[in-house]
């Protein structure tokens, strides 16, 4: 599966969360609302989740493997710390 664009929206208030970020992959499916939080350790990507009846939140979307959780947080990072906040194709981030 290939990331084919990544556009991020940075918020500009305080707390700890920095942006909303589009992934579109294949160029045929999109996740919204991705997040990039600031965490102790650093910046981190939290998927899109929706609250449940009891206050829980759910991931609505998220990735399988660890390995591409990491491959998915690296590039969302790298286009966050771009000057224009957006890539078309993932191949131009490496």
């Amino acid at each position: 599966m290939d990331i084919s664009e990544v556009r991020v929206r940075k918020v500009n208030q305080t707390g700890k969360l920095k942006a909303y970020v589009t992934v579109t992959f294949d160029s045929q499916f999109v996740v919204h609302n991705i997040k990039v939080i600031e965490g102790r350790d650093g910046d981190f990507i939290a998927m899109p989740s929706r609250q449940l009846a009891n206050g829980e939140f759910k991931d609505v979307a998220h990735p399988i493997s660890s390995d591409f959780r990491d491959h998915l947080q690296k590039v969302i990072m790298e286009a966050y710390a771009s000057d224009t906040g957006e890539t078309a194709l993932e191949e131009e981030l490496q």
